[in-house]
């Protein structure tokens, strides 16, 4: 009789433990779907950065090529050409005159291609006029070099309808000899 109320007590107990084997199973799966989403939105960060990165060098090494130094004075003009929204407001917002360079702001340049205006070039989402900036620095004379500053900034997409959405930069900060 004694074995008989042993397995009276235990009844249910093998429900119980399948449920809570469940339980953990859920939990385990939708950690799994979690993992999947961040990852997702990491890699989604990681191409952005990596394209604003190319679009910041490849302004900086038109820069270095396109300088005319055949004499200081046309050196410093074509230089101070590239100068693109150089007054920094708010966070990635900037002001100032837009670039005279062509090669700046000319139609399906660099600023049309960051932007994503031009055919065939996907550009950066949320990237405006107003988001994007190069400051070249020549007071740095008695170096042999000035400094260029290239700023660009984006919102991800999945962000972008957020008006408070936090922008994302990226600057790029070189240097080019002159004569």
């Amino acid at each position: 009789m004694p074995a008989m109320k042993t397995k009276q007590s235990q009844s249910g107990v093998f429900l119980i433990e399948a449920l809570i084997a469940i339980l953990i199973f859920s939990l385990g799966i939708l950690g799994m779907v979690a993992m999947g989403g961040s990852a997702i939105a990491a890699q989604s960060d990681a191409q952005f950065r990596t394209e604003a990165a190319n679009f910041a060098g490849d302004i900086a090494s038109k820069i270095t090529l396109n300088v005319d130094r055949t004499s200081d004075l046309l050196f410093n003009a074509s230089f101070d050409s590239f100068a693109h929204h150089p007054v920094a407001g708010a966070f990635c917002s900037f002001a100032g005159a837009a670039s005279t360079n062509a090669l700046v702001s000319g139609a399906n340049e660099w600023a049309d291609q960051l932007h994503g205006v031009v055919a065939g070039v996907k550009g950066l989402p949320g990237a405006a006029d107003s988001h994007e900036s190069i400051v070249v620095d020549r007071s740095l004379v008695g170096t042999g070099q000035y400094q260029v500053t290239i700023t660009v900034c984006w919102k991800p997409p999945s962000t972008s309808a957020t008006p408070l959405a936090p922008w994302h930069r990226h600057v790029l900060v070189t240097y080019v000899p002159p004569l």
